[in-house]
């Protein structure tokens, strides 16, 4: 794939980047060459290949979902609704915004 420079001043242009006129044509080369890395990568046979999101295996750390009532956790919706001007069973209630 290759990318023209007018397709750059355009994409440019969309993402509010200024990019001098001079620059338009070495951006082009730049990002034919990405794309052209990128269609190389469609050629590796990836066939029983397991998708991972990284070459590392490493573990989320799991705790139990319990709800708790100290200083960081829930459990207080009196507390937490206090101030509101209005309240309707422990949810904040907000003037309708959308017609």
């Amino acid at each position: 794939m290759s990318i023209d420079k007018e397709t750059v001043r355009k994409v440019a242009n969309l993402a509010r980047i200024e990019l001098p006129e001079d620059r338009l044509e070495p951006m082009a080369r730049e990002i034919s060459g990405i794309l052209g890395w990128i269609e190389q990568l469609d050629e590796v046979d990836v066939t029983g290949v397991e998708a991972m999101a990284s070459t590392v295996e490493v573990g989320l750390p799991m705790r139990d979902d319990v709800l708790t009532t100290d200083g960081t956790g829930g459990g207080r919706p009196e507390e937490i609704v206090a101030n509101a001007p209005k309240t309707e069973e422990h949810f904040f209630v907000v003037p309708k915004v959308v017609e």
